[in-house]
């Protein structure tokens, strides 16, 4: 769930936050698929690295 006023609609939470800055949301698409398709760690401890990281930034897993 975003902290932030997100816009009235339908579409992903994501959409609409990344819709706020959009001059931003080519870069961060261009990250995250290196992040994904460029990573070191297998899948599965990547995705075990991120509900970490979640856990500790207090996010529901």
């Amino acid at each position: 769930m975003a902290r932030i006023d997100l816009p009235d609609g339908d579409g992903m939470e994501v959409s609409k936050v990344w819709g706020l800055v959009p001059h931003m949301a080519e870069a961060i698409h261009t990250m995250s698929k290196a992040v994904y398709e460029k990573s070191s760690l297998p899948i599965r401890e990547r995705e075990v690295a991120r509900m970490r990281i979640a856990q500790l930034n207090k996010c529901d897993v």
